[in-house]
């Protein structure tokens, strides 16, 4: 189990901020430690993360290290906080791999997100019957306490997208997905169904590359990106054999952005894309 005051993701990915920032300025450790007066060790903790920040600091790091944007530290500030102020997914801490509670830390502050599937449906809109299905394909086969608790955990993520300020989303789905009978036909029909629906929400756009689009850009990957207030808080998650991989390096997010952009132009409208939900629905 983790240890109680160990950081969130959330205050690691502060504490990341904190040492670009300083590089940025090109000011070292050492530099920046005399700048406070305090030791090059104060300075390494904040920037390992074993070291909480108050908003006080990080505006002093930045006044120290001549941030030129406001807009940024005012995000970075509101970062701080207790390293262990208690969140939903929080229950799920021992039981589930922490990066499952990461991708609901990072989803839960993201101002806007957008996704790219081609080959699952997005998490996000999974059904209950279909979320379970997938996690009984998991290789090595998981116990089915853990099924149940995935599936509980992906359904709780989903409060994000309704309430009174649902965080807006948008689900580039290639086809294939669709037509993956995850359960069988029934729970597949019943979750194109839900998708359908989905798509009718105000805050919710989801748009389909169809096989007639033939090859296109990221062909393959499985993509969830999560902006931040500002773009350097930006983070995208991707899935690997091995879990829940993060990233946040400025030059890959960029990559990332032109990435989604090249998926959306492959795709049918949002209108044309929830026809052909539908109508996959009803061959089923």
């Amino acid at each position: 189990m983790a240890q109680r005051n160990a950081p969130t993701g959330r205050h690691r990915r502060l504490a990341t901020e904190m040492r670009r920032m300083r590089e940025q300025a090109g000011i070292s450790a050492q530099e920046a430690a005399s700048l406070l007066g305090s030791d090059r060790t104060m300075i390494s903790n904040i920037e390992a993360g074993r070291t909480g920040l108050s908003e006080e600091r990080v505006r002093q790091l930045a006044s120290q290290y001549r941030c030129p944007d406001p807009a940024l530290i005012d995000a970075l500030a509101a970062m701080t906080g207790p390293r262990r102020a208690h969140q939903w997914w929080d229950e799920y801490r021992g039981k589930l791999p922490e990066g499952h509670l990461e991708v609901s830390e990072v989803e839960h502050y993201a101002t806007r997100i957008r996704t790219a599937q081609t080959v699952h449906l997005p998490g996000l809109f999974q059904t209950e019957d279909h979320a379970r299905a997938i996690f009984e394909f998991a290789v090595p086969k998981l116990r089915r306490l853990e099924v149940e608790l995935r599936v509980e955990h992906r359904l709780g993520r989903q409060a994000i997208l309704s309430g009174q300020n649902p965080t807006p989303y948008v689900g580039i789905i290639h086809e294939a997905a669709l037509r993956l009978e995850f359960g069988g036909r029934d729970v597949a029909r019943a979750q194109l169904e839900y998708l359908a629906e989905a798509a009718d929400r105000d805050n919710v756009t989801l748009i389909v590359i169809p096989f007639s689009a033939g090859a296109f850009h990221g062909a393959g990957q499985s993509i969830l990106y999560a902006e931040g207030p500002v773009p350097q808080l930006d983070t995208v998650q991707l899935d690997t054999a091995l879990g829940a991989h993060f990233v946040d390096a400025p030059t890959p997010l960029a990559n990332y952005r032109s990435l989604l952009d090249l998926m959306e132009q492959s795709a049918l409208s949002p209108d044309e894309s929830q026809k052909l939900i539908r109508s996959i629905a009803r061959e089923l």
